[in-house]
């Protein structure tokens, strides 16, 4: 085994792109698969070898990286993978799974003799692009020479939170991060829509909370989104955004806690996904707070 393992990297929008690309750049060999291969196609030109299948993807990796929509989707592309898994091989699971979708996937790593890790990332585009994700681990140490070389390539740090992928303790602190990202995200898009409700001057709210405990940087790049009219290309769309938000409401579901700011998260990203914002970044919430016939 090499320091540059060969990867195989299955799912490549926003963000597998953006991870397939920086792996390439890293010197390793890198082995690319989308269900639309339109999406894929653009990273032949950083060297990557485009997949017609998922078999085909990992025949002969060293490393499996998933970056898919949901748990269910990663499941079925590792099942159309499964004839060309080589046991012993590691899987990179970055996907944004839940609770019990991880588990789901640690039992077929299991039943194919895979080393499995969970691996979620925290970013948005362009820390993607600049190989500066924030990578959450689990799994065997004893397998860590391998992975950590693929870490290093798509992310600026890895925090390691537990020796069992299977436990999910990654994924946990994903949606965890991921609650308070989606909450301050949409409370951005709420007080501008009420200061337009109200006929206040954004910058006379910005003005008023500048430099104090309650202005924060992540504030005042969603609102530039919205009030510059940049939600395209998006940093983290609407529709994933919506989808998480419904696994951080059934996280706690599970566990006993009712997360009512999360729900209503999850019902504001779903009506404005049905706006027509879909594919915009999430900050494009703000137009849930205005029925579709008004003027936003």
């Amino acid at each position: 085994m090499t320091d540059k393992p060969t990867v195989s990297v299955l799912g490549t929008g926003i963000m597998g792109a953006a991870m397939a690309r920086n792996l390439a750049r890293a010197g390793h060999t890198v082995r690319a698969w989308n269900r639309s291969r339109d999406k894929a196609e653009p990273l032949a030109a950083d060297g990557a070898h485009i997949a017609d299948t998922p078999a085909e993807a990992v025949r002969g990796a060293d490393v499996v990286l998933t970056m898919l929509y949901d748990g269910p989707a990663a499941l079925d592309v590792m099942r159309q993978a499964a004839p060309a898994l080589r046991p012993g091989i590691a899987w990179v699971q970055s996907t944004t799974a839940g609770i019990e979708a991880i588990g789901e996937l640690a039992d077929f790593a299991r039943e194919h003799d895979l080393v499995f890790y969970d691996a979620p990332v925290l970013g948005t585009r362009q820390p993607a692009e600049a190989g500066q994700l924030l990578v959450l681990a689990a799994g065997p140490s004893e397998g860590r020479d391998v992975v950590t070389p693929v870490f290093d390539a798509v992310g600026g740090r890895t925090v390691w939170t537990g020796e069992d992928g299977a436990a999910g303790t990654a994924t946990r602190l994903k949606l965890v991060a991921n609650s308070w990202v989606i909450a301050a995200t949409n409370a951005a898009g709420e007080a501008l829509a009420l200061s337009k409700a109200l006929d206040v001057d954004p910058q006379s709210f910005f003005a008023a909370i500048d430099g104090g405990p309650l202005d924060m940087g992540y504030l005042r790049v969603k609102s530039a989104m919205i009030l510059n009219d940049q939600l395209t290309p998006a940093q983290f769309a609407v529709a994933t955004a919506a989808k998480d938000a419904r696994l951080i409401v059934e996280a706690g579901e599970r566990h006993g806690v009712r997360l009512d700011g999360a729900a209503a998260s999850a019902e504001r990203l779903a009506r404005a996904a049905a706006q027509g914002h879909a594919d915009e970044d999430m900050a494009a919430a703000y137009f849930a707070s205005f029925d579709e016939t008004s003027s936003a």
